[in-house]
């Protein structure tokens, strides 16, 4: 995709903190990390990846990012329409952030606990309309069965509930109730990471053809590189809590520039018996974000770490054009990507 300059969320130095406490009395004696000083920006009409291991924090920002948690600290800046001033998603008092949620949409995880089984998927459709007051009576319906024909549903099946449909049915009605208010931003919490693969890619082609219709800007949240690759314009790697690579997807993929990206992308499978990945599998466990190690968050895995990985935080630069890393050796390093035809 050919991205454009207008930003639709700029997020600024967001911190996500959960206090740890003990005692009698509940004395707060550190801090869980999740979300560790992030800045990131997405442009109108792309999709920005998120990716990194389970528990890195990504979920976290993305709940964040839609005031379902409150950020620790932090900017989020948030513009629903082209020409119009951003606003601090952080500042807002609930009245304001209600007249804005219509605009920022999510779609679950799990499309079996998303959907409330006692609603049916005319109910569950329509809720985000009716409690916008955007649609009612007719208008109502009409708009329902065009969102069931966007996301290939029978509008026959509109009386039924959750638990007559499969898995990639169910989240298929998980779209459609995010379409609904007609967002600008949607943000995907491992929206394919339920289903068989085969579904998998009919719900990405699927989000792929939406976004091209109606304009869609998704931060897609994920742990799988396979998937996207196939779905991402930008791709955003976390560490801890922390950001360490970004950059768009093609160069992401043929020249990681850290070495906990070039990990990720070496973990995934290839079809092809010959082929040798980049490094071997990482050794020891992710860092516990509650207790960091010092310097780099990576340096107690990482291949490549020397003296000064131990004792100085790497800042984040630009190593190329609109590539970023946060690696002491990010200039230096050869990594090797898994690039894919």
């Amino acid at each position: 995709m050919n991205l454009g300059t207008d930003t639709i969320l700029d997020i600024r130095g967001l911190k996500k903190y959960y206090p740890i406490e003990r005692g009698f009395f509940n004395k707060t004696v550190g801090h869980v990390k999740a979300v560790d000083d992030v800045n990131l920006t997405l442009y109108r009409g792309e999709t920005l990846a998120l990716v990194g291991e389970s528990g890195c924090g990504k979920t976290t920002l993305g709940r964040c990012v839609l005031r379902v948690l409150e950020a620790t600290d932090g900017a989020i800046l948030f513009k629903p329409e082209a020409g119009h001033e951003s606003v601090d998603l952080t500042q807002l008092d609930k009245k304001r952030l209600r007249h804005l949620r219509r605009h920022m949409q999510m779609i679950f995880q799990d499309p079996f606990a998303s959907l409330d089984p006692r609603m049916t998927i005319m109910d569950i459709v329509s809720e985000p309309l009716v409690e916008s007051g955007l649609a009612s009576g007719i208008e109502l319906a009409e708009r329902v069965r065009s969102l069931m024909d966007a996301v290939g549903l029978d509008i026959r099946h509109l009386n039924r509930y959750p638990h007559a449909f499969s898995g990639g049915q169910r989240q298929r009605i998980g779209i459609a109730r995010a379409l609904a208010p007609d967002p600008d931003l949607i943000v995907c919490d491992e929206p394919v990471s339920a289903l068989d693969v085969s579904v998998q890619a009919q719900i990405l082609n699927l989000l792929k053809d939406l976004q091209s219709e109606f304009y869609l800007t998704y931060l897609f949240i994920s742990h799988d590189l396979a998937v996207v690759e196939h779905i991402a314009d930008r791709v955003a790697v976390m560490y801890v809590g922390r950001m360490v690579e970004q950059s768009s997807k093609r160069n992401l993929f043929d020249r990681p520039r850290h070495p906990y990206t070039e990990a990720l992308l070496g973990a995934v499978p290839q079809p092809d018996p010959d082929h040798v990945p980049p490094m071997d599998g990482l050794s020891g466990e992710i860092a516990d974000p509650a207790n960091p190690p010092t310097g780099c968050y990576f340096h107690p895995r990482c291949p490549y770490a020397e003296v000064i990985c131990k004792e100085q935080t790497p800042t984040w630069e630009e190593v190329a054009p609109g590539h970023y890393s946060a690696c002491h050796f990010a200039r230096d390093l050869t990594l090797r990507g898994v690039s894919t035809p």
